[in-house]
């Protein structure tokens, strides 16, 4: 949620409300019952979960459940609207006292540590990444800015930490964090860990909408580990995807030119620049 978003209160949701209805989005709550303690001692209590409860565009309602700081995190599940009515309870109050503010103040913390990344103050960033990590130890945002700001310090044993974290998390590799995970797949290319960017970038193919430019980073760190078929099999891909893609087509040339690949070899002329393009 950024700075320039409105407060919205959770609404009573109705079943069937008119397409003028504004969309859900808010704390909702469930309670279950726990048994504690043994034999005579056992007792019942009722627990309570709260929920960040958020209508998407196309009227799916994602639920994530609140961290101990109050902040949503975990993982995200689809929920019908009337299993919302049956099920869960509004909160409202409680979002707009307590949990829109600390969402509020956590993504304060983390544009703090994104401006002193992009000024080269990779320290006071990591302050600021670090203190957005210990509200929430899986918010993606914070965990790429705190491995890109290692892998600039070229700290690999700490990037390498924050890579296992990221490849464990599947929200890292959705749309809204692509140029993040783009950025973070280059990084780690660029400092060598070959072995690491190569599952990274496997990852993003498995989860990731697949583009020319994921594949053609492929393609990079294969030929940095000398695997010349593998990477001209992805920048087949990329050039499957988007004709147009210069870089790649000139990559097929240097791998040519260098005597890695053969222009005899099948498909390969189809990949290769035209004239107006290779130089």
């Amino acid at each position: 949620m950024s700075d320039s978003e409105t407060m919205e209160n959770a609404p009573h949701a109705q079943s069937g409300a008119p397409r003028g209805r504004e969309k859900i989005k808010g704390i909702f709550s469930t309670q279950s019952i726990q048994k504690v303690g043994t034999g005579t001692t056992t007792r019942k209590t009722i627990q309570k979960t709260y929920w960040f409860v958020n209508e998407q565009p196309d009227g799916t309602l994602e639920i994530q459940p609140l961290n101990k700081n109050y902040i949503p995190s975990g993982p995200k599940r689809a929920i019908s609207i009337e299993d919302l009515l049956a099920k869960f309870a509004p909160e409202p109050e409680f979002y707009v006292s307590t949990v829109y503010p600390k969402m509020q103040e956590l993504n304060r913390t983390i544009q703090k540590g994104e401006r002193h990344r992009e000024k080269g103050e990779n320290f006071s960033a990591e302050l600021e990444f670090d203190q957005a990590l210990t509200v929430d130890e899986e918010n993606v945002r914070a965990n790429f800015g705190l491995g890109l700001t290692y892998l600039d310090r070229g700290e690999s044993h700490k990037a390498n930490d924050i890579f296992e974290r990221l490849v464990r998390l599947d929200a890292a590799f959705e749309a809204e964090h692509k140029h993040l995970f783009n950025d973070f797949g280059i990084s780690l290319r660029k400092n060598r860990m070959l072995d690491q960017a190569l599952e990274y970038y496997s990852k993003a193919e498995a989860l990731a909408e697949s583009d020319e430019n994921l594949f053609y980073n492929i393609a990079r760190a294969h030929h940095e580990k000398d695997n010349v078929e593998q990477c001209l099999a992805y920048l087949a891909k990329a050039l499957d995807i988007n004709p147009r893609l210069k870089e790649a087509r000139l990559f097929v040339k240097y791998l040519v030119d260098q005597g890695k690949a053969s222009a005899d070899a099948p498909g390969i002329a189809q990949l290769l620049p035209e004239d107006s393009e290779a130089t």
